[in-house]
């Protein structure tokens, strides 16, 4: 099976690459090194990779019909794994349109191939910024996010551009018949996290005697969940891809940002120097993923506690720092 990955060089993206290699797929990986962190970190999340025959690599970006057209053409692809977009949420409030640009006009790209090619398989990485803002705290096993809640009140451009997305997945999984599953991941983690998110942000802080930034009081729950469960997710989602389909992947155990900080002091056995800033435009108070449909249909499970994860991070960070 060949599969194309946009992407790749990313921090799901490379771990997704490894693992399908590792099972015996085929990969293009389609990546355009956005400067947005340093590209030559992408690069090295491909090291692994790099040499193996049946992974080929595209530098460019998924905007350039031309270039889509040609990777389609070339490689006879029998699934698409759509990873590559803009992230960010703070970012999206004041690049609003290169957002738009990114998660809406290059998906169109890709789905427009995927219908053109005879492509039947696809995965769209949403995120769960597209449930909005919630009240908390939780009562567990009533007020997590489901698939079933509305989401028409996204308070970042961000998420509003991966709900679009997820309409533009219906649309085309209606019309042109492409299986395609959409897959809301919940504050993902681990080896290879992008340099400006919290954890990473926080250890790298830490580690150096710096003041780390905290939005807010430190009450904010996340639901954290650890890059091996998301990998899975994604796997066991491309094998059961069938119709249209939105699975939340998440941890299932929302945390309190200070806690994860207390995690992480304690792993570096440094203390942290903590500077409160207001809570962010765009910043939702709470996350939390109800995973009971993603067990049911795909068989997804959560193995990696917040202790468990936070511990093999700050190993990595050791390690390559």
């Amino acid at each position: 099976m060949k599969v194309l990955i946009t992407g790749a060089a990313g921090f799901i993206g490379s771990f997704v690459t490894e693992r399908l290699l590792d099972d015996g797929f085929e990969i293009v990986g389609l990546d355009n090194f956005d400067p947005f962190y340093p590209p030559e970190v992408k690069r090295a999340n491909l090291r692994k990779v790099g040499k193996n025959p049946r992974f080929r690599l595209v530098e460019g970006d998924f905007r350039d019909r031309a270039l889509v057209e040609t990777v389609f053409t070339e490689d006879d692809l029998d699934a698409v794994i759509h990873l590559g977009a803009r992230a960010g949420v703070r970012p999206s409030l004041e690049q609003a349109p290169l957002y738009v640009d990114v998660n809406l006009d290059g998906t169109i790209n890709i789905l427009e191939a995927c219908r053109h090619h005879g492509v039947s398989k696809m995965l769209f990485a949403s995120s769960s910024s597209v449930y909005g803002e919630r009240s908390a705290p939780f009562d567990k096993g009533k007020r997590a996010f489901s698939e079933e809640d509305k989401v028409d009140r996204p308070i970042s451009p961000y998420a509003a551009t991966k709900k679009a997305g997820e309409l533009l997945c219906y649309t085309y999984c209606h019309l042109f018949g492409i299986d395609i599953t959409c897959l809301r991941f919940f504050t993902v983690y681990g080896p290879r996290q992008r340099p400006e998110m919290a954890i990473h942000a926080f250890t790298r802080s830490i580690d150096e005697g710096k003041p780390i930034e905290v939005y807010g009081d430190g009450s904010a729950l996340r639901d954290f969940t650890y890059i091996s469960d998301i990998v899975s997710g994604i796997c066991a989602a491309l094998e059961k891809c069938r119709g249209y389909h939105i699975y939340n992947l998440g941890g299932g155990d929302p945390v309190e940002l200070r806690e994860v900080i207390a995690r992480i002091e304690k792993e570096l056995d440094k203390e942290a120097v903590k500077h409160y800033l207001p809570r962010e435009p765009g910043d939702v108070s709470n996350t939390y993923a109800d995973v009971s449909r993603a067990r049911q249909e795909i068989g997804y499970r959560s193995q990696v506690s917040i202790a468990e994860g936070i511990r093999r991070f700050v190993l990595w960070y050791k390690e390559n720092s």
